[in-house]
């Protein structure tokens, strides 16, 4: 089978994978969640004869010696960016990797903006942010995203959630909604957030395994950070190592939770525990009941 085949094989499974999401979302609970209003500023552009006086930007166009206008959108057509970790931590999972998990709810959300003829992007992350694609329209964007995320092959390893998100946070130049798909083991990421969230609407999408968060009893045994390679030898049948990982863990997640509630950006919680589809529509309807 040639490449291109495999790649259209490739694409075809993941939106049969991702059908029941999208079409189980009530376009309702989407629009309400994300939709706005009126019209916002979009760009600068040059004068083209016809256009309205009233939208001259005369300070740029002294500076250009030219005539350029003001550019407007309508605020119902969503700008809409899937922002990926491929860090190695991603590479985990018990029945499923945590980073097919990830592609899948990613496809999922790109071709449910397909469906309400959204503009998509992309970014991909690891301790820097790799890769950005700029939102476009249409179901070409939509292959071209897919393509890179399945062809694409990370630079390290590591996770620095808070640089690659300060570097988004300049890329961006119009308001956006922001998907972010990750496991978030990384230090602190408040700054950058807190600053996305003052011009985006940014929704967190956790991925977690349901075996991280329990050893299995095998005696001695090395455990590894995918990130690092640092390794540490443990007893992992030991009941106090067991409890003692256990709570690491859930304290770890709480805390995640509580300080995105103090931002109050919104966190998605996805594991094994539950198909994605039945928790992403939950998610949806229970924002779509809360605003109206």
């Amino acid at each position: 089978m040639s490449k291109i085949s495999e790649l259209l094989a490739q694409i075809k499974n993941l939106q049969i994978q991702t059908k029941d999401l999208v079409e189980g979302i009530e376009s309702g609970a989407y629009n309400s969640k994300f939709r706005g209003g009126g019209i916002e500023f979009s760009e600068v552009r040059e004068y083209i004869p016809g256009d309205d006086v009233k939208r001259i930007d005369w300070n740029v166009s002294a500076r250009h010696n030219n005539l350029f206008v003001k550019e407007f959108v309508e605020e119902n057509e969503l700008n809409v960016y899937l922002i990926l970790d491929l860090s190695a931590s991603n590479n985990f999972g018990f029945m499923k990797s945590k980073l097919d998990l990830s592609f899948e709810v990613a496809v999922s959300l790109m071709f449910l903006a397909l469906k309400n003829n959204d503009k998509i992007g992309l970014g991909i992350f690891t301790d820097k942010l790799e890769k950005f694609i700029p939102s476009k329209k249409g179901k070409k964007q939509l292959l071209k995203i897919i393509k890179e995320l399945l062809d694409y092959k990370p630079k390290s390893k590591k996770t620095n959630i808070m640089e690659s998100l300060t570097t988004l946070n300049n890329k961006l130049k119009r308001k956006s909604v922001i998907y972010i798909i990750s496991d978030f083991i990384s230090d602190s990421y408040d700054k950058p957030l807190k600053f996305l969230k003052l011009h985006h609407q940014v929704t967190l999408i956790n991925i977690s395994d349901l075996k991280e968060k329990e050893i299995p009893e095998i005696g001695y045994a090395y455990l590894e950070d995918a990130e690092t390679g640092e390794q540490i030898l443990v007893n992992t049948s030991n009941k106090n190592f067991q409890k003692q990982y256990k709570e690491i863990v859930e304290e770890k997640m709480k805390n995640n939770q509580k300080n995105m509630n103090k931002i109050g950006i919104d966190m998605i919680n996805l594991s094994n525990e539950e198909s994605f589809d039945i928790t992403i529509n939950k998610y949806f309807r229970n924002k779509w009941k809360m605003k109206n």
